[in-house]
């Protein structure tokens, strides 16, 4: 199994270099205590947790997976030793407030955090991954009574969190929500159904684990507006913040999943369970998606993890396996063959898996970026603020979400394919991170729900294409400034066209949209892969310009072949991936007719 190394040179460079963390900070609440120093240490101490904790666990993890029995879930060897030296070290409340016990740093600090971890060992990283969108759903939505009761202990990391919303006979479609929530004469609420697939809906971690639950009220009326939101915790807390008496949710059994498998998904059964209302009647989808997309993001965040991981594992592989020579002549003379790292096609998939990786990397800290000012502007009261930097923020999650994991998943298939037969063998790891990989691109919303969210309610219905409009004005006043630049000019031309195409295929889908009202469907996963390519090019292009402007100005600079390389796999990008978009283009307006004209029962002549 690839042991995990935090590519700290990288996460430096993009948050000192290209995207000023340092100066961002100052702009925050809770950013006056990132300082350069403690910053460094938060770096460096979650990079030796990830590597000398949780990346050991990866594999071992994976072959044991979790254990159930009569509702009580085991979780692997090591795990709970390796939990609780997460929450000694205050890993769970670096981005709370300190009154709840946390640190009050910035979001974008425990989201770097979080990718550490989530490459050294994914499955583990569920457990206090779904913890954060159950506190950051309190925290909005929550009353007072509500965050004193449960923030401290989430925050404290004793207690964990779910979100529950799936349920057997629907997923995506919230309408379709049979759970009940009766209300009871002290307040509270009895809720009753079953939910599928909770991630950390059940294990062995800690003391106590909250589910925040969507049920629908006895009046309330049909489809999604009719949903309320609930905390149901797994035990009642006493008055003094203590673990009460058991609630009647309980877990029914744990799915037997493809990958992380150290991740206990549980069907969850509520029978009569106390209930709390969190925010009001009738409105708990719109709490929940603030779950949603805190999750979403961090779905985002697998993509890379597992490009990462796998480009860790192929490259050391790749400089050593020998076979055949190079077809440009011999490179190790000394040796029976070339190692594979000369043969052009191999050097194509570890550069693919690098650009994704690091390209990935750039667009998340960005988003990190406005998170945090999303974050700074609730933690102030500020509506109007909070809800610019959510419409942001809000454009980048479905193309960070759907284009980073699907792209994740080509980088895992193209480590087991370096590794050729080895890689399809267990004891290599490589296929475990190709399975890992696989459920990004289908939970918290499948690539092409993701897809329809994008094209269908932010860039036609929400903003009529100009969402499209603002950002590609941004990335037009950067080709502007760089288009006499040496090593920039193509880049900024062929951003420069992407631009205007990118414009012009909203248009021409809004148009026929009027027509043909399937072709937002039908187009709508082109129009996102296309949208993330011409992104990640945009972020290829700034690093090339600091990489650039490092070079040029030298001044003895420790490793020019860190900034070399960062223009060498730009342009790889430029070259070999961004003319992928050009396919997406073409796809994405051809009309509906040719996905819709055949009939259902002509699919199969097997009558």
């Amino acid at each position: 199994m690839p042991a995990y190394k935090a590519p700290l040179r990288d996460v430096r460079f993009l948050m000192n270099e290209m995207l000023d963390y340092p100066a961002h900070y100052q702009t925050l609440t809770s950013g006056q205590n990132a300082d350069a120093e403690t910053v460094d240490m938060i770096l460096e101490g979650a990079a030796d947790y990830c590597e000398n904790v949780l990346s050991p666990l990866n594999q071992s993890g994976d072959e044991e997976g979790c254990t159930f029995n009569n509702g009580e879930v085991t979780t692997p060897k090591g795990f709970k030793e390796a939990y609780d030296q997460f929450v000694m070290g205050g890993w769970q409340g670096l981005s709370y407030p300190e009154e709840f016990g946390g640190q009050g740093l910035p979001m974008s600090l425990n989201l770097i955090k979080s990718e550490m971890m989530g490459t050294a060992n994914w499955s583990f990283t569920m457990y206090p991954g779904l913890s954060t969108g159950c506190m950051n759903t309190i925290m909005q939505f929550g009353t007072d009574e509500q965050k004193n009761t449960y923030m401290p202990k989430l925050v404290e990391g004793t207690w964990s969190g779910t979100m529950c919303l799936t349920e057997p006979q629907c997923g995506t479609d919230l309408g379709q929500v049979k759970t009940k929530a009766e209300p009871a004469a002290d307040g509270t609420y009895k809720i009753s159904g079953t939910k599928i697939f909770i991630s950390a809906g059940e294990h062995d971690l800690t003391e106590n684990i909250i589910h925040i639950v969507l049920a629908r009220l006895p009046d309330a009326p049909a489809g999604t507006r009719g949903i309320s939101l609930f905390i149901v915790p797994k035990f009642i807390p006493t008055a003094d913040g203590g673990v009460g008496e058991r609630n009647t949710v309980s877990c029914g059994s744990i799915e037997h999943k493809m990958g992380i498998k150290a991740s206990a998904t549980a069907v969850l059964n509520f029978d009569n369970a106390t209930g709390y209302l969190i925010g009001e009647i009738n409105k708990g989808l719109h709490a929940m998606f603030t779950f949603m997309n805190t999750a979403r993001i961090g779905t985002a965040v697998q993509g890379i993890a597992h490009a990462e991981l796998s480009f860790q594992g192929a490259l050391p592989y790749a400089k050593d396996r020998m076979s055949m020579r190079a077809l440009s002549g011999k490179k190790e003379p000394e040796r029976v063959g070339d190692a594979i790292i000369h043969h052009a096609d191999v050097r194509r998939m570890l550069l693919t898996q690098k650009a994704i990786a690091e390209g990935g990397r750039s667009m998340i800290y960005h988003a990190a970026k406005l998170a945090d000012k999303m974050s700074d502007a609730l933690a102030n009261g500020d509506q109007a603020k909070f809800e610019e930097y959510d419409d942001k923020l809000g454009f980048y999650t479905p193309i960070l979400k759907g284009f980073l994991t699907e792209l994740g998943l080509e980088a895992a298939n193209h480590g087991m394919q370096v590794y050729g037969g080895h890689g399809y063998i267990r004891e290599w790891g490589m296929e475990q991170i190709a399975r890992d990989a696989r459920i990004s691109t289908l939970y918290e919303g499948t690539t092409g729900i993701q897809a329809l969210d994008l094209i269908g309610r932010k860039v036609l219905l929400s903003s009529k294409g100009k969402v499209v409009r603002d950002y590609t004005a941004e990335i037009l006043k950067f080709c502007a400034t760089h288009a006499r630049n040496k090593y920039l000019r193509r880049f900024a031309w062929d951003l420069t066209k992407l631009c205007a195409q990118w414009n012009t295929l909203t248009v021409r889908i809004m148009l026929a949209a009027r027509k043909d009202r399937d072709i937002v469907s039908s187009a709508s996963v082109d129009f996102l892969m296309f949208s993330g390519y011409v992104m990640m090019a945009y972020f290829w292009a700034q690093q090339a310009v600091i990489a650039s402007e490092k070079l040029e100005a030298g001044n003895g600079i420790e490793t020019p072949e860190f900034y070399k390389a960062k223009i060498k796999v730009a342009d790889f990008y430029f070259d070999r991936l961004l003319p992928r978009a050009q396919g997406h283009a073409e796809s994405m307006v051809t009309p509906s007719r040719t996905l819709t004209s055949l009939a259902p029962e002509h699919f199969s002549f097997d009558y």
